[in-house]
């Protein structure tokens, strides 16, 4: 197979190109062969499917305004970029935290409607790209995130199973963007691999502290959070939904300036090989509106968050209704 443009290229520039896409998970479009995104796109639609089913066998009305609290909160954490190294930085997936609070089923849907969302309203992620993405973060990532809490969530060793999957979801998730670049001919010597796999790791570390943090922090408000029926959980969704408010609005005043995926290719490379089929007021997580950057930031996270919450309520009151049926 044929690598993508701007891949391997000479003068060393190689190992900066490919880091960066993968750490921050999202795959462009561009980046894979086209027998890989559609083989994966193809996939991503039964996959989603049977998520959504699983979600309707015991899905309680109850639990609607969580799932757009959840939604916007994760979305809003999302932008919130963090160093992992070599001038590249990494962001919170959440698949493990939408997992622990939401089961499994529901925090594949939610996801799936964040990573739509980011790839369709702000550019963030490809299009053609978009069934990859889904199955990796969405589906795998979110999985592989709950098995440690479902065999240990109920033991002392609990806090220890919320970390491990958060971490093991990141880890699921950035080598299933690898491979799946590997596959696409992507040439990359054991050297590229083995510090890529240790960038993934450091970002796999921090995605398991920043979840445990953040359930510890939820429980600590309301106890026994994750436990409790979601009518139970009304001061926890008030929390989460001020913090992603302030997230969306503040957030990117104290994230990382290392560029991830897309940026940091077109810095390192000057080449746009990265196809866009179509250009959106809010692409980039910029609201196309004339004033400070700081503003057009604030507007657009701010934007995000409602479509998110909106999305994510429209999407439970349909799975409740199927449900019901």
């Amino acid at each position: 197979m044929v690598a993508p443009a701007g891949f391997g290229s000479p003068g060393g520039t190689f190992l900066p190109l490919v880091l960066p896409c993968c750490v921050g998970v999202h795959i462009y479009d561009g980046f894979l062969s086209t027998p890989v995104w559609v083989a994966m796109d193809v996939a991503a639609a039964p996959a989603v499917g049977y998520m959504v089913r699983r979600a309707q066998r015991q899905f309680e009305e109850s639990r609607i305004p969580l799932l757009g609290v959840m939604g916007a909160f994760v979305f809003a954490a999302q932008m919130i970029n963090f160093p992992v190294g070599i001038g590249t930085s990494g962001h919170l997936v959440g698949g493990a935290l939408l997992a622990c609070t939401l089961g499994p089923a529901a925090a594949g849907v939610v996801l799936c409607a964040i990573i739509a969302i980011q790839a369709l309203v702000f550019q963030d992620g490809g299009i053609l790209a978009l069934g990859p993405n889904l199955i990796n973060m969405a589906i795998l990532g979110v999985l592989a995130g709950y098995l440690p809490y479902y065999l240990w969530g109920g033991t002392p060793w609990r806090r220890v199973a919320i970390f491990a999957g958060g971490a093991l979801s990141v880890m699921v998730s950035a080598i299933m963007a690898l491979a799946e670049l590997l596959i696409s001919g992507v040439p990359m010597s054991r050297s590229v691999v083995g510090v890529s796999l240790t960038l993934f790791l450091v970002s796999a570390l921090l995605e398991g502290a920043i979840t445990l943090a953040v359930v510890q922090a939820l429980e600590a408000i309301q106890p026994g959070f994750v436990r409790q029926p979601a009518a139970g959980r009304s001061f926890a969704r008030g929390a989460l939904g001020l913090a992603a408010v302030v997230l969306a609005a503040v957030g990117f005043l104290f994230a990382s300036t290392a560029p991830d995926g897309i940026e940091s290719l077109g810095h390192t490379t000057g080449m746009d090989h990265v196809r866009r089929l179509f250009t959106t007021p809010l692409a980039g997580y910029q609201l196309a509106l004339a004033g400070e950057p700081w503003l057009r930031k604030t507007a657009a996270g701010l934007a995000g968050i409602a479509i998110v919450y909106g999305a994510c309520l429209l999407i439970g009151r349909s799975v409740a209704r199927r449900g019901r049926a």
